[in-house]
């Protein structure tokens, strides 16, 4: 594990910093992200490292923009230590989708995949359980 791992996810409040999965009904930690992929020349300061659920790691890999699809061209991808959250995404509770609110916020939902069907199932049963969002 991540030495660093505590303070991240402390920091993020045990959440997914990209689709704001709650940790607590997972049975493993999450993993913590290179925001700016080492790949990339990113380092493990704290302020390029994110919480980040398996499936938002995994989709995300070396990628730092994604296509939004609303036609807007190629945006940065949604990054955790310089943007806000509720600025980029919103939750929509009838849908149980994370829904983007600017180019970055839909090019992230996009390139992450955060709305298969077995997502926005789990994301109904979290809220029923007053877990999510």
């Amino acid at each position: 594990m991540n030495p660093l791992y505590g303070s991240v996810a402390q920091r993020a409040g045990h959440r997914c910093e990209y689709c704001h999965a709650p940790e607590a009904v997972f049975n493993f930690p999450f993993e913590v992200e290179h925001i700016l992929p080492v790949a990339r020349a990113g380092g493990d300061a704290g302020g390029n490292l994110a919480l980040s659920c398996r499936s938002c790691n995994l989709r995300k890999a070396a990628y730092i923009t994604g296509i939004d699809p609303e036609g807007q061209g190629i945006a940065p991808l949604f990054h955790p230590r310089e943007d806000e959250w509720a600025a980029h995404f919103r939750i929509d509770e009838e849908s149980a989708e994370v829904q983007g609110l600017t180019a970055s916020g839909r090019a992230t939902v996009t390139r992450l995949g955060m709305n298969s069907p077995a997502q926005r199932a789990t994301r109904r049963q979290w809220m029923r359980l007053g877990l999510f969002p």
